[in-house]
């Protein structure tokens, strides 16, 4: 422990200001330096050693002398006033503080929020700092999309939308609804001219003066909404026909939408949706919803009621179902989806016979369905039916031929991606498929 300096007597000479030598070479001041009162360093102050506390007391003028030391002039005589030397000591340098916890915690969140703040602004994604990006559509009620459409329109959408049976006035509602929003007001849109967006190729090909005023233009909604009609069901109808190939598999509405946005050879390439259609796909049939007053008195494609006797007759000696209609895991495949027909297992070469009277509009070979024929029987009871039949073994039919009920078709078989002999049987109405036994009487 350290002990005070003794008070200063007359043996023990009170340091002048010769002890006050600063050492530049440590940046500090000598062995019996020490603060004054204010902080300062004046010639009657002095240390005890070891910092201890300096004494509260000054000496009579010219009493002491300071004593001699190897670093200091010879000899000084204490100034007989206390007032400070001509030529006071430097002062010590500040002590550096360290960073305190405003500096190591706030200042580095601060700086990447002015920072943050500042990026934003030149992006211009700060509200009322330049163009914002377009929120998100709220959604709206049924009553209120179909108030979008002048009444005069709905009368042609049903129109445009009678040309084929897969298409709806709900989808054309909806389709416009994406490319215009309904807003006939040409000079508000941009891009492609009119409510359907035609340009002057697409224009071309599909336009027409639907309401019999004497011009054919995009600008006029009604002659749009037809044109728009005309190109769809040109659509569908190429789609069915990849379908019933077996080429394309998929619901017939989507195949239409996907070719509308994508394509008909994309839709073929990918055999289904292809991947940058979904989206388009999804967004037209979630708009349709909002539209489906307008499809009020109007059957839905494919789904009216089952017949409640026997329509078709068997195409098969065996009735027995291995695998019914619905869904389900393809067994090669794996993937999870839409069984469209039945399945009847039946030994290799069994006769398959036509389920009724009609003309078959395809015969060939496919990936998947193996030897495929389709068999158009026109209307019945409103819809329009065709029949397939698949993984036959032999054709014994060609395209364009008529065939009567019981014709025979072919031979049962396991061509295409298949498990073993059998038939694969489906029925389709309006574009869509059903579960065939009802139409077999076997509901």
């Amino acid at each position: 422990m350290n002990e005070p300096s003794p008070i200063p007597g007359p043996e023990q000479p009170f340091p002048g200001p010769a002890h006050l030598a600063y050492e530049p070479e440590h940046g500090t001041y000598g062995p019996h330096e020490a603060p004054g009162p204010h902080g300062t360093y004046g010639p009657h102050e002095a240390p005890a050693p070891h910092d201890a506390p300096a004494p509260d007391f000054a000496p009579p003028p010219g009493s002491l002398s300071a004593p001699e030391t190897a670093s200091a002039p010879e000899t000084a005589s204490a100034p007989e006033t206390s007032s400070p030397p001509e030529d006071p000591a430097p002062k010590p340098p500040k002590k550096r503080r360290r960073p305190g916890p405003f500096t190591l915690l706030a200042l580095p969140g601060l700086t990447v929020l002015v920072g943050s703040v500042v990026f934003l602004t030149v992006a211009g994604k700060l509200p009322g700092s330049g163009e914002e990006e377009e929120p998100a559509r709220t959604p709206v009620k049924e009553a209120e999309s179909a108030a979008l459409v002048d009444d005069s329109f709905v009368p042609w959408l049903k129109q445009a939308a009678g040309a084929c049976t897969v298409l709806r006035p709900s989808v054309l509602a909806a389709q416009i609804d994406a490319q215009s929003g309904w807003n006939t007001d040409d000079a508000a849109l941009t891009g492609p001219t009119g409510i359907a967006g035609f340009d002057a190729a697409g224009w071309k090909k599909w336009g027409k003066d639907a309401d019999g005023n004497g011009t054919s233009s995009p600008k006029e909604p009604v002659d749009a909404i037809m044109a728009l009609g005309r190109q769809d069901c040109a659509l569908a109808d190429e789609v069915t026909k990849a379908r019933t190939s077996g080429t394309v598999n998929g619901d017939l509405l989507d195949l239409t939408l996907a070719a509308y946005t994508t394509g008909t050879a994309e839709v073929t390439k990918a055999g289904k949706v292809p991947a940058k259609g979904t989206a388009y796909v999804k967004k037209i049939e979630k708009l349709a919803k909002q539209y489906k007053t307008f499809d009020k008195g109007d059957a839905t494609p494919g789904q009216g009621a089952a017949p409640t006797s026997a329509v078709l007759a068997w195409p098969s000696a065996t009735h027995t179902v291995s695998s019914p209609y619905g869904t389900r895991e393809h067994p090669l495949t794996h993937v999870t989806k839409l069984h469209t027909g039945v399945d009847f297992p039946a030994a290799q070469g069994t006769p398959v016979t036509a389920a009724r009277e009609g003309t078959v509009v395809f015969a060939a070979l496919t990936k998947a369905y193996g030897n495929r024929i389709v068999v158009d029987h026109g209307t019945i009871s409103g819809a329009h039916v065709q029949t397939t039949y698949s993984h036959l073994s032999a054709m014994h039919v060609t395209t364009g031929q008529h065939v009567t009920t019981g014709t025979l078709l072919g031979d049962v078989g396991s061509t295409g991606l298949s498990t073993g002999p059998h038939l694969h049987f489906e029925v389709i109405r309006d574009g869509y498929y059903n579960d065939p036994m009802p139409w077999l009487g076997a509901g």
